[in-house]
């Protein structure tokens, strides 16, 4: 008798234990202690002001974890560097994933360099989350549905641009400088398309470059030189300063609008001079550490003390560092609300599944929301003028 009920205990035993184990489901990189994830950014090279990105999100995490991490588990997070080339983000990626078996890519920028693995991460099907590219292919649910971008979309920022100068300036001339990649084009076309029959005669002059040249101050005389009186910079951070100085040395006043990405005030608006870089307009999503008004202090304080603490190097001014300020906080509630379904299908679930979202560092009205048919994360932009010390928001939201 006694042997019979010792059996029947145990196999109670295994039956309870067996369906605590079943409650629990993980992909790759995921145990009861850590989950794995990974990303590339470029830490050196042209664009390394941009590295900025990686290391918030590395500082951010180390916060999580120092604060018991995600339901329990610690943030395992490798980010390399690929120098924005592509065939070093391929090798880094399929490195990330072959051998250092990652659960996902969480916030890999660029959009050349996630163009180039786009495909190979859709086909291992490895989640490619918050991707700091505003670029509209990754963000196409059907044929590329383990990838979702996060970064203020280019066409949205674009068409801000267009109806501004549709409603304020009609007339204007316009000399476009853009990057000869997806970013580049994805911007002119979006910004051509708002325009509609008018972009013909407004636009007077369209110069391209290429990322690997040293300088475009060619570009930028041959655009004065075509007459305009209205500079469409759409940049990555070293050009932008270029071209914002040059414009000043010329002695040529156009109205200028500057892409989100190299509206920085650290690494573009510093160096190419503030007093220089006044009056820019940009289109951003997010709130100016230095533009404090009501209802923005606290956030504001909090995201200061974080730096202070966690990230002293990094420039708390910086826009791409309040920009992976948010991604990092959003890739935080994407991974708790999995609570213990850990695997790659459940995240993409969850993360195509969002609905008014607030992070604390976001324009006052601007939220995330997220459908399995829809990737965009953030779907309207506040145009800001720089007022030589913050951006200042100075219009309504353009969705």
């Amino acid at each position: 008798m006694t042997q019979t009920i010792r059996f029947f205990a145990a196999a109670l035993l295994i039956a309870l234990g067996g369906n605590a184990s079943a409650q629990k489901s993980y992909g790759p990189g995921v145990t009861d202690t850590e989950i794995k994830i990974g990303q590339t950014n470029p830490y050196s090279g042209p664009v390394s002001a941009a590295s900025v990105n990686g290391k918030m999100m590395n500082a951010y995490f180390k916060m999580v974890n120092a604060r018991g991490g995600i339901n329990g588990r610690k943030i395992n997070f490798i980010s390399l560097d690929d120098e924005l080339s592509p065939p070093r983000t391929v090798e880094h990626h399929r490195k990330l994933v072959e051998e250092e078996n990652v659960f996902a890519i969480i916030g890999t920028l660029g959009t050349p360099t996630n163009a180039a693995v786009q495909r190979y991460l859709n086909q291992r099907k490895v989640p490619s989350l918050l991707l700091i590219s505003g670029a509209k292919r990754f963000l196409d649910p059907k044929d590329a549905p383990y990838t979702m971008g996060y970064y203020p979309s280019y066409e949205i920022e674009a068409v801000s641009y267009a109806k501004y100068l549709l409603k304020n300036k009609p007339d204007a001339k316009v000399g476009v400088v853009y990057q000869n990649d997806d970013f580049g084009k994805d911007f002119l076309r979006a910004f051509k398309a708002e325009l509609g029959d008018k972009a013909a005669k407004m636009i007077v002059r369209e110069a391209s470059y290429e990322i690997s040249a040293p300088s475009i101050d060619s570009q930028i005389i041959g655009l004065k030189g075509a007459g305009a009186d209205t500079l469409l910079n759409v940049t990555t951070q070293k050009f932008g300063a270029q071209a914002i100085r040059k414009v000043h040395d010329l002695g040529w006043k156009p109205l200028q609008f500057i892409s989100f990405i190299s509206s920085s005030k650290g690494a573009v608006l510093k160096p190419a001079g503030l007093d220089v870089a006044t009056g820019l307009i940009t289109a951003s999503v997010v709130k100016d550490p230095d533009n404090i008004v009501k209802g923005t202090d606290r956030d504001i304080a909090e995201y200061r003390s974080f730096m202070a603490k966690w990230y002293p190097e990094g420039d708390p001014s910086d826009t791409n560092t309040v920009w992976a300020y948010t991604a990092a906080q959003l890739a935080t509630i994407i991974l708790e609300r999995c609570n213990d379904n850990l695997t790659r299908e459940n995240l993409m679930k969850v993360a195509t599944s969002l609905k008014d979202v607030r992070l604390s560092m976001l324009l006052d009205g601007i939220t995330v929301s997220t459908s399995p048919s829809d990737y965009l994360a953030v779907k309207e932009a506040q145009l800001q003028r720089f007022d030589g010390r913050a951006w200042v928001p100075f219009t309504e939201s353009v969705k």
